[in-house]
Formats: C-alpha cells, sequence, structure tokens
C-alpha cells in the first residue's frame, strides 16, 4: 500500500510537471539548462565576451556561445540554420533576406554602436596623423604609396613624416566593419564609390588580405609602414596608433564612443521600421561626429521553433539593449540612443515560438 501512494506521488508530480510545462512556458524554461549558440561579427567579439558572460553570473542556467568568424559567415550560419543567431555590422540586404525566408523571416536588433579606427604603423611619428575622406580613398585605392606624399603632409604640418612605403591592410572575409568602411568612403570619394563600392566584402585596389579583426590588427603590429581599419577596441588592446578623421563640420576628430554617438544622433532620425541603416559617412554641424561609425546587430528568426531556446534568447539581448550596455564602455562601445533602445524593444516583441510572443512571456531581469 505505502509502495501504491509513493508511486502515485511520483506520477502525481509528474503530470504537475508536465502541465506547468504546457500552461507556462516561461516556468519550464527554468526546468532546464539552456545553451544558445552564436556566430558572426567580429566587431561585436569583444562585448560580447564580456557582457554574455556577466548574464551567465546572473542566470546561471543559460550560456552563450559565440564564435568570432565575420558578419558574413555569421549571417550565412543563420541562414542554414546551424546557429540560433548571427551578428553583423552590415544589415542583411534584400536577397540574403530572401534566402532566408523573406523580409518578415528575421528582424534585426541593433545591440551596439562604435567606432572603425584607421590604424597605422608608423613608429617615428609620436602624434596621432590626421587625414580626411579623400586622403583615406586615395591610400585604399593604391594612388597615394608614400607616407610623406604631398596630400598627407599638407594635412599634417610640422609633422616629420618618413618616406615608407604604406602597406594596405584588408580584410580578407566578409565583414560588416569592411561595410562600415566602404560605406564612409563612398560617401567621401566618388572615385572610390564608382570603382570600388560598398559592401561587406568589395574587390581591393590593393593591399595584403588578413581575416578577421584579430587578423588585420596582427598585421599592422607586425609590419612598419602597415594601414589598416579595424574597431576601436581592437586598436586599443593591441595599441595601435589612431588616425584623427576630418568630419563635416571641418573637425579633425579620434574615433570614440562620443563620436559614435554623435554620428548615429545626426543620422538614425531617419531609422526605417526594420532598423537597418547604415549611417558611416553620417554629416552634421556637430563637431564631435566621428564619421567612420555604424551599428551593429544580432540577426535571428522571427519564429523560433524551439520555445525555449527562443524565449531564452530574446531574454538575453532584451537584456543586452538594457542592462548590459554598460559593459561596453571600457571596451570602447557607444551605448545604443535611448529612441534606437524604444526601437529594438518593439521589435524583439514580434519574435514569437507557436504564435505566441516570447518577450512578452519571460520580460529581461
Amino acid at each position: 500500500m505505502v509502495r501504491r501512494v509513493i508511486s502515485w506521488w511520483r506520477l502525481s508530480g509528474l503530470l504537475v510537471l508536465a502541465l506547468t510545462a504546457v500552461l507556462n512556458p516561461a516556468v519550464a524554461s527554468a526546468q532546464r539548462n539552456v545553451t544558445l549558440t552564436g556566430a558572426g561579427s567580429s566587431f561585436d567579439n569583444p562585448l560580447f565576451t564580456k557582457a554574455f558572460s556577466e548574464y551567465t553570473k546572473q542566470h546561471s542556467d543559460v550560456r552563450v556561445n559565440y564564435q568570432s568568424v565575420g558578419s558574413g559567415a555569421g549571417i550565412k550560419q543563420l541562414t542554414e540554420k546551424t546557429v540560433d543567431f548571427g551578428a553583423t555590422d552590415a544589415p542583411m540586404n534584400d536577397e540574403q533576406l530572401k534566402a532566408a525566408g523573406g523580409a518578415d523571416a528575421v528582424v534585426h536588433i541593433p545591440v551596439t554602436l562604435g567606432a572603425v579606427a584607421i590604424t597605422y604603423n608608423l613608429p617615428s611619428v609620436k602624434e596621432p596623423l590626421k587625414l580626411d575622406g579623400e586622403t583615406v580613398a586615395g591610400i585604399f585605392l593604391g594612388e597615394i604609396t608614400k607616407w610623406n606624399d604631398d596630400k598627407i603632409t599638407a594635412l599634417n604640418p610640422g609633422v616629420d613624416l618618413p618616406g615608407t612605403d604604406i602597406a594596405v591592410v584588408t580584410r580578407s572575409d566578409g565583414s560588416g566593419t569592411t561595410n562600415i568602411f566602404t560605406t564612409y568612403l563612398a560617401s567621401v570619394s566618388e572615385t572610390w564609390k564608382s570603382k570600388v563600392g560598398a559592401g561587406t566584402s568589395v574587390k581591393w585596389p590593393v593591399g595584403i588580405g588578413a581575416k578577421g579583426s584579430e587578423g588585420v590588427a596582427g598585421q599592422v603590429k607586425q609590419l612598419e609602414g602597415a594601414v589598416t581599419y579595424v574597431e576601436l577596441s581592437y586598436a586599443s588592446q593591441n595599441q595601435l596608433a589612431t588616425a584623427q578623421i576630418k568630419n563635416s563640420a571641418g573637425t579633425f576628430v579620434a574615433p570614440s564612443a562620443a563620436g559614435a554617438t554623435a554620428c548615429a544622433n545626426a543620422a538614425a532620425q531617419t531609422m526605417p521600421d526594420d532598423l537597418r541603416i547604415m549611417i558611416a559617412g553620417c554629416a552634421g554641424d556637430d563637431p564631435a561626429i566621428y564619421p567612420v561609425s555604424g551599428f551593429s546587430w544580432v540577426v535571428l528568426y522571427t519564429d523560433q521553433k524551439d520555445a525555449t531556446k527562443g524565449q531564452a534568447l530574446v531574454t538575453v539581448l532584451d537584456w543586452l539593449i538594457h542592462d548590459g550596455q554598460q559593459y561596453g564602455a571600457d571596451l570602447d562601445y557607444a551605448p545604443l540612443p535611448g529612441s534606437v533602445v524604444a526601437k529594438a524593444t518593439a521589435k524583439l516583441q514580434t519574435v514569437t515560438a507557436n504564435g505566441r510572443p516570447l518577450l512578452a512571456a519571460s520580460p529581461a531581469a
């Protein structure tokens, strides 16, 4: 008789858990550990490494494994459904959205904002170089080949520039950072716009290719006379010199989080409903604008097939665009403007599983 009672209570307990899972998915998700996988932007990697680690400390049942493989690869893996989310510094284009199931199949969530620095290796030059858009374009077009070229010396009066050959280093992989940088060049140079254009991958006129932000930063650090473009966080971590860039107000501005925010404020007023916007080349009267800046997005499917993982994912992302922004400051990321956070939150609320909005079921802690 005792054994029958024990068996009945065990069965009752299982029935309660089963009913709880059906009637309250939020509770059900807490009954098991969740591991989310993501891949893409190297721009995001320092922020994600810090922020996701902090999230797991606060929510031990959720872990996020992220691979820094470049924006293009991240989009590809999302499309192939081998990851739960992709990360990209270039919004998916119409062709990529079509391959992923259509414009409504994927949502773009801006998660951070930052500056792309022009970095170089000139040990004898102790103060930051000043460059303008036409000069940077000339360097990457292969038209300016020496560091003491007249166009560079004119922008840097009194600076003793060496006659070292310029060694251009570029990203060899699909990269959202490349998209930010080439979008900027296309906005300031008609020659660049017509000959090269903008995109995550372009046909570089000159240069040594390297994979990932880690690769190009490493090349510049080792090769005297080298120049490349890289996220500010990587330039800072590798102690690379960074150029000051002339903005639309006529001011030479060093890459910074504040400069990226000023750029976003100048351009984000025209942000479309799908949140896909490139702000590089932003123009305005604000002297603080750093024009080689951009948003970075997490991309995920609107309809999540696994409700538990989907709910964990939108909860993590909601936390990232709110409380998680604090972890970007020490890594040279700019916080998202409040208006962008509001739009990103509303977009997250459109993500569903079995017809139910996932964010509404489990608000961020």
